[in-house]
């Protein structure tokens, strides 16, 4: 019958209760599985977390999982966790082995890139096919220092979640959607359809950024493009410098 558990027995929870010449062999067998997975690994290749590819993410995954047991567990001999670690490894190459000599598969496994905004414009399809938020969208471009949508030429979501941004040539960029500063910071003023303003001005709808111009004192209508039912004053140019935005 198993010894029953002694709550706040401190000794148990700093020490354990493996005799203290264990702790030297916790340190020898992690520094025996981490020479042992570091050789594999670099034979394997890596990236920066970043770029880490499905498969790759998987592969760190489960060796996370392999390499820990056999470091403090006394039960777990060596060479069981490295049988682990070795299979895994073997099972990553031959996937990417697959991968790279089959499109389909590489599609299956990997994913497709997605374009998510085109000349200025959100695709919200394929934003919400993707599970990517305005708000993370908005923060990948501004890491690419886009100030406002009108100088995106086109935005594609890659298979590692990173968005790739092609800008408009310096002077072709248009009116957009204002997404600096961010809106959790500063939030831009909202016009709601069916709201008359006395003045003409450039609009940039909240949701796709569609862009268009209103006629002063006529209610402004939804969106064509996604039946949005908010809009903002579009930023009219790029600025790197800070100041009011001039309709």
């Amino acid at each position: 019958m198993d010894k029953a558990v002694v709550a706040f027995d401190f000794g148990r929870m700093f020490l354990g209760d493996e005799p203290a010449l264990f702790l030297l062999e916790i340190a020898f067998r992690t520094v025996v599985i981490y020479l042992y997975t570091l050789l594999l690994i670099r034979w394997v290749g890596s990236r920066s977390i970043a770029q880490l590819s499905l498969v790759e993410f998987l592969l760190v995954i489960a060796l996370g999982s392999a390499v820990g047991d056999a470091m403090f567990y006394p039960e777990v001999p060596l060479i069981h966790c490295m049988v682990v670690i070795t299979v895994v490894v073997l099972l990553d190459k031959l996937l990417a082995f697959l991968v790279s000599r089959s499109a389909p598969l590489e599609d299956i496994i990997e994913g497709k890139s997605v374009e998510v905004v085109r000349n200025g414009v959100i695709d919200c399809r394929m934003l919400d096919k993707s599970n990517l938020g305005h708000d993370e969208l908005f923060e990948q471009l501004r890491l690419k220092n886009i100030e406002q949508l009108g100088q995106v030429r086109a935005a594609y979501l890659e298979t590692n979640g990173m968005v790739a941004v092609f800008p408009f040539a310096k002077g072709a960029e248009r009116a957009g959607l204002s997404i600096d500063p961010p809106w959790d910071v500063m939030q831009p003023e909202e016009i709601k359809a069916g709201t008359a303003i006395p003045a003409s001005a450039t609009l940039a709808c909240s949701r796709c950024a569609t862009v268009r111009k209103n006629v002063a004192n006529v209610p402004i209508e939804s969106c064509l493009n996604c039946s949005g039912e908010i809009w903002h004053i579009a930023r009219v140019e790029s600025l790197t410098e800070r100041g009011p935005i001039q309709i």
